[in-house]
């Protein structure tokens, strides 16, 4: 089993709150986690038709039944469930009781909110990262670590890339979908998702998606809504405290798994990676979401932005760090070149403040090249 570098925050809150929340995409790697950190912990899958009717029906006996220190996984399905939780470690007043895992968001963020505010650590799971991999001394190129994605399923079964996210993306759509929303056009809803497939790496244009797909503005914005919810896309904020107008102030689009954008992209096998008109935007997707792994492993606030000025000159990723903004371009070239940090230099110039510069690419790590660190994507 691969371990996971969060399973070290998680053990930390653990001991400090009566209650961990564990949340993050299906197939992220929650329930693997939760059983390996909590191995004492009685394991109880709230997906499963028994524990739900039971936890719907009485939920003091479902507690009697499985007493602390419990895993509840998938507990959006029974939100409720989190007021007697509540009333429990209150009763105790201990740390260490329950684990709960979710894949929703809205659903389990409202529960949590509204029941267990100030008595669970929360911390946010994605599949698994360079590092996790790296660790395992696992070497794969740039073109194949984004054609198969970092879905934990991927490392312990026989299927493919292809098998994998076909059945993922057809079961969320079939699942997750319409718990999330009310769609009575899923077709509709899978042309959209692969549209969006298309615009990975850029600006949100809610107009330009909604002439594209067919459907109006504001269900656009529900859909968009729907995706981030279910962990599907991530929307990079811009970073513009401060600064004028010619900062653009629009989100850019990631997808949270790079191997399903391959696979919504048409993408079969890796050798067409390097000539897919979308390569570079499929590589900073890789790197943005990477680097945000790395945060939410750490148990750090995922604060990341991009910068771009109205004329283009861009950095990828925005870090504050102790009032300093550290600035991270992202290239999917191998070649060393030294005009790879000219946005970078630009930017430092007109923000002002900038600590660490650094270019993140496919060569080979190099020392500072005139303020700015050439960083291979590997090494992040």
């Amino acid at each position: 089993m691969i371990r996971r570098d969060l399973s070290k925050r998680a053990l930390e809150l653990w001991k400090k709150y009566p209650v961990l929340t564990l949340t993050g995409p299906r197939q992220s790697g929650k329930t693997t986690l939760a059983k390996a950190a909590f191995r004492k912990a009685d394991y109880v899958n709230m997906e499963d038709p028994e524990n739900h009717a039971l936890a719907s029906a009485d939920m003091r006996e479902f507690l009697r039944r499985h007493p602390a220190p419990a895993i509840f996984d998938e507990v959006q399905y029974v939100p409720e469930l989190l007021r007697y939780v509540q009333a429990e470690v209150d009763k105790s007043g201990k740390p260490s009781q329950y684990v709960l895992t979710g894949s929703h968001q809205p659903a389990l963020q409202a529960a949590v909110t509204q029941s267990l505010a100030g008595r669970t650590g929360v911390l946010e799971l994605l599949p698994f990262s360079l590092h996790e991999l790296k660790a395992t001394k696992m070497r794969k190129g740039r073109d194949e670590w984004i054609f198969r994605g970092f879905m934990p399923r991927l490392y312990d079964s026989d299927l493919t890339p292809t098998e994998l996210y076909r059945d993922y993306f057809l079961t969320y759509v079939e699942r997750d979908v319409r718990q999330l929303a009310n769609l009575r056009r899923l077709g509709e809803f899978e042309v959209f998702i692969r549209l969006l497939a298309g615009r990975v790496g850029q600006l949100l244009n809610v107009s330009s998606l909604s002439d594209d797909a067919g459907v109006a503005v504001n269900t656009v914005k529900e859909w968009l809504s729907v995706l981030e919810a279910s962990y599907v896309i991530r929307l990079l904020r811009p970073y513009y405290r401060n600064f004028g107008k010619r900062f653009v102030r629009s989100p850019k689009i990631y997808f949270t798994e790079t191997g399903l954008v391959a696979y919504l992209l048409g993408i079969r096998e890796p050798s067409q990676v390097a000539t897919h008109p979308l390569m570079g935007n499929l590589f900073e997707n890789m790197v943005v979401m990477d680097v945000l792994k790395s945060r939410l492993n750490d148990g750090k606030e995922p604060d990341m932005y991009f910068i771009r000025t109205s004329n283009g000159t861009e950095a990828d990723i925005v870090l504050e760090n102790g009032g300093r903004l550290d600035i991270y371009e992202i290239k999917a070239s191998s070649t060393f070149r030294p005009d790879m940090a000219s946005n970078l230099e630009a930017l430092s110039s007109l923000t002002g403040a900038v600590g660490r510069r650094k270019v993140i690419y496919c060569g080979r790590t190099l020392d500072r090249v005139g303020g700015t660190q050439f960083v291979n994507f590997a090494d992040i």
